[in-house]
């Protein structure tokens, strides 16, 4: 029987092992394409393709059992659960694997893409640079078909040129451009405000006008400190919650 490719992934070894390999494996299985085969590699085969222990590997696979996206059989093996789909709240630890994960496993529109001039309030970001590549998505619950967050990419256009529309229908934007462009992503910050619902977003999130919504900008930088891109992301207040763990 074919077994399940995860992506590879470069380990950060400044952050726990096992949550890196769980991120990778889960943003791999909520972004997989539905004749992808549902059973996971042995865990001797998975800990050799991460480049971890076994017992790593375990903790990693607990982790992704205990959320339900895979179930562990005695003889039979690891599969991914074909309905298991990633649940409302974000949880950040660190990692560029957890913004994709984050990001991963929901129905994507991609509305709208092309040049335009640079937001007034981003243009601190993008220094020098009149225009840059706009990506409008909208993303939904896969089982309801509610919609759940507002995207919206601004991207350096010279990278912009590499990318396949396509790609984005399935794979967030950070995977894309580090796995598809080969961007050199150093760093991303994150914010996250309470804001209210404006008109256009009420309406693409099908929420009352001025309904609690959460307000993401996440900044994504290359290792010489330059801005490869901006996502703004409108996210439903009724349906997410971030949590951010920080290691001592």
């Amino acid at each position: 029987m074919t077994s399940f490719a995860p992506d590879s992934i470069v380990l950060n070894r400044k952050l726990p092992l096992w949550y890196q390999v769980s991120q990778s494996l889960r943003a791999s299985i909520l972004g997989r394409s539905a004749e992808d085969p549902l059973r996971l590699p042995t865990e001797e085969r998975l800990a050799e393709h991460y480049g971890v222990s076994v017992l790593t590997m375990r903790q990693a696979l607990k982790e992704l059992e205990d959320e339900g996206l895979i179930s562990r059989h005695r003889r039979r093996g690891t599969f991914i659960e074909p309905g298991a789909r990633r649940g409302a709240p974000v949880r950040l630890l660190g990692s560029v694997d957890a913004i994709v994960a984050q990001q991963s496993g929901m129905t994507t529109e991609l509305l709208d893409h092309g040049r335009v001039p640079v937001p007034a309030g981003l243009a601190e970001y993008f220094p020098g640079l009149a225009e840059v590549t706009a990506y409008h998505r909208l993303r939904s619950d896969e089982k309801t078909g509610e919609p759940t967050n507002h995207a919206v990419n601004h991207v350096r256009s010279d990278l912009a040129e590499r990318i396949d529309p396509d790609e984005l229908v399935r794979w967030p934007m950070t995977k894309v451009l580090r796995d598809v462009v080969k961007a050199d992503i150093s760093r991303i910050t994150d914010t996250v405000q309470a804001r209210l619902a404006d008109p256009e977003t009420a309406r693409l999130l099908e929420v009352p006008l001025l309904s609690p919504i959460l307000h993401y900008t996440g900044v994504t930088y290359d290792s010489e400190g330059r801005v490869l891109d901006v996502a703004v992301i409108q996210y439903r207040g009724d349906r997410f919650s971030f949590t951010v763990t920080l290691d001592a």
